[in-house]
């Protein structure tokens, strides 16, 4: 029979690691086996724990978006977002690559805040095209056009 040694071992809880959690209040990251139930986009799966902060969690075999991605964890029953709306927002966000937080806002918002009401939550994908492209803030912890996730919750409007 073959005997599993110390490294053996290790691989093939490597190998089952499928996806990394990032909570976004302690910015600990967490491997796991499986996603969560939350809301879904490809790779990237998002929800609010019961203590109310977001986590993100991501495949370890992601690959970059191409597009803008957007998805309603929670629809809000206020106003809708409209071009030159000022926002105010509690967010997080995490580099798909890093797999890290960091604590930048880019352009792609722009198009995926679209739309969205007042009180709702909105985990958004974004490639790194519409977000900081191949030259990211010094010290941002983003690497060159890399796809950046965010769950954005709206709480007004001005």
């Amino acid at each position: 029979t073959a005997e599993e040694t110390p490294d053996s071992a290790q691989s093939s809880l490597a190998a089952a690691t499928a996806f990394v959690t990032v909570d976004c209040v302690s910015g600990q990251v967490m491997p796991t086996d499986e996603a969560p139930n939350g809301t879904t986009i490809g790779p990237v799966t998002a929800l609010v724990q019961p203590n109310g902060a977001p986590s993100i969690t991501v495949a370890t075999d992601a690959t970059p978006a191409t597009e803008l991605q957007v998805a309603d964890m929670t629809e809000g029953s206020g106003a809708e977002v409209v071009p030159g709306d000022t926002l105010t927002v509690n967010y997080c966000g995490v580099g798909l690559g890093g797999k890290t937080l960091f604590d930048w806002v880019i352009a792609g918002w722009q198009q995926g805040m679209l739309g969205m009401k007042v009180g709702g939550t909105r985990l958004l994908v974004i490639p790194g095209e519409l977000a900081y492209g191949a030259t990211p803030p010094d010290g941002a912890g983003i690497a060159p056009d890399e796809t950046l996730i965010f769950v954005v919750e709206l709480q007004s409007i001005s």
